[in-house]
């Protein structure tokens, strides 16, 4: 049992085990200062407020639009000639017809409760859904940013506002569609509205795609984004869009952005599914972290990313929900891998040095990576991060009897169940035995929500 007491000016927690750099360690103090930050991490320790199980990192969700996790199971018809991500879009599009700003906000606290649940500590909202259905602004004009915010108020997730400036149907500035009206705004209201969200939450930028944004607004949205603010791009998703931005521009999109713009450690370049290898390696290279949503890209029929040689060339990588029709990273951790065997017919293809641990592997650049893709101070337990804490219970069938990596090897790659029972954000406990203490009232409205969508679609 969490022994979890008033909190004072720091509080010291006795973690049974805890992932650290050098692996699982034993008996660790954790030490959470009032803001929110660790102080200080001693193994070998005796005294604290104890945390019965075994403490890793919380995870950052790298990309989620979280309306759609109100969609899953819709698009899941097959057509008379087959079915792609480009008939999903527009099933996608017929669903946003519909959508008040009440709807999203109760099934972003659902999602992101979700979310929680499974380990995930923080969120990337990529945020295009700014308009009203007609596609006129409403009154205030962030109205539907302010639903996200609030929602992950409600839950307690950590947030990354992506606000996304989207302006065209199509590369070379082809007219946008009625069914993306909800999304588009001009460079100035983009601007004014991640100004505005910046005064209340932690935000970044997000020029939706290059076939959404021209190279004049590419660097409207740069300029924006200064010389901190994260900045998230979808980018070679679909062999279309490869071709598209060839007819377009001559190069293949990721090679097209780094010729054009200068891509670093802030970027997150979502999917980058379809890349050859100048454009792998010098998305390495720059620094950049590789945004990774495989449900969603199996979902979707995306494509094969091509990790074992991204990885081998230093590359960094976060997870994502973006469909959310998975919130489990776990499961994103797991099929990053089962596909590479299925593609490859070999085992623990992710990590080459004889004897390591898969699962550790994967969790340790995950968090890595996606703290950094959301400019969060987190993603390890180690003096002067967030404490962004999820608690694993070894008790649990899924865990028990093993050790060491052996209980990250089993929670990567052992059943379905959740043997998720403690998280905490920026030190503050968020789920207790497995629980939300606003879950009944969040999962109450998201089904009255849901109740009401179905009578209109």
């Amino acid at each position: 049992m969490l022994n979890d007491p008033a909190r004072a000016a720091a509080t010291v927690y006795l973690a049974d085990a805890a992932v650290l750099g050098g692996g699982v360690a034993q008996n660790v103090a954790i030490t959470v200062a009032a803001d929110g930050h660790i102080t200080s991490v001693q193994p070998g320790a005796r005294e604290g407020a104890r945390i019965a199980g075994l403490v890793v990192p919380g995870l950052a969700n790298v990309h989620s639009h979280a309306f759609q996790r109100a969609m899953a199971g819709l698009a899941e018809r097959a057509g008379p000639e087959g079915d792609n991500f480009w008939r999903w879009r527009e099933v996608m599009y017929h669903f946003l017809s519909v959508l008040t700003p009440g709807d999203v906000q109760a099934i972003a606290a659902q999602l992101y409760v979700e979310c929680l649940r499974h380990g995930y500590t923080s969120v990337a909202e990529f945020h295009y859904l700014h308009n009203a259905p007609d596609g006129g602004a409403y009154a205030d004009p962030a109205e539907m940013a302010r639903r996200i915010a609030a929602a992950a108020q409600d839950s307690g997730i950590g947030l990354a506002l992506l606000p996304v400036l989207y302006r065209w149907g199509g590369f070379g500035g082809r007219p946008p569609s009625p069914g993306q009206r909800r999304f588009l705004l001009t460079p100035d209201a983009y601007a004014g509205l991640v100004e505005t969200m910046a005064r209340e939450v932690a935000v970044g930028v997000a020029p939706h795609s290059l076939r959404a944004v021209s190279p004049d607004d590419l660097r409207a949205a740069l300029q924006v984004a200064g010389p901190a603010r994260p900045v998230h791009i979808h980018i070679a998703e679909q062999t279309t869009e490869v071709a598209d931005c060839l007819s377009w521009s001559g190069a293949r999109p990721v090679q097209w952005l780094l010729d054009h713009a200068k891509v670093d450690a802030r970027w997150c370049l979502i999917h980058a599914t379809h890349i050859d290898a100048a454009e792998r390696q010098g998305i390495a290279g720059s620094g950049a972290v590789a945004g990774l949503c495989q449900t969603t890209e199996a979902n979707l029929g995306d494509g094969i990313f091509p990790l074992r040689p991204y990885l081998e060339d230093g590359g960094r990588f976060g997870v994502g929900t973006d469909s959310n029709v998975s919130t489990s990273p776990i499961e994103e951790l797991r099929w990053l891998e089962y596909v590479r065997r299925l593609e490859s017919r070999a085992r623990n293809v992710s990590e080459s040095r004889q004897g390591a641990s898969v699962a550790a592997s994967l969790l340790h650049r995950a968090a890595a990576g996606g703290a950094q893709a959301l400019g969060r101070n987190a993603g390890e337990i180690a003096p002067g991060r967030l404490a962004d804490l999820v608690v694993l219970d070894p008790a649990h069938p899924a865990l028990v009897g093993r050790r060491g990596d052996a209980l990250l090897d089993a929670w990567v790659f052992s059943g379905n169940s959740n043997p998720v029972r403690y998280v905490m954000v920026a030190g503050q406990w968020v789920i207790r035995d497995g629980l939300h203490p606003h879950g009944e009232a969040i999962a109450a409205a998201f089904g009255r929500c849901m109740t009401r969508l179905a009578d209109h679609l």
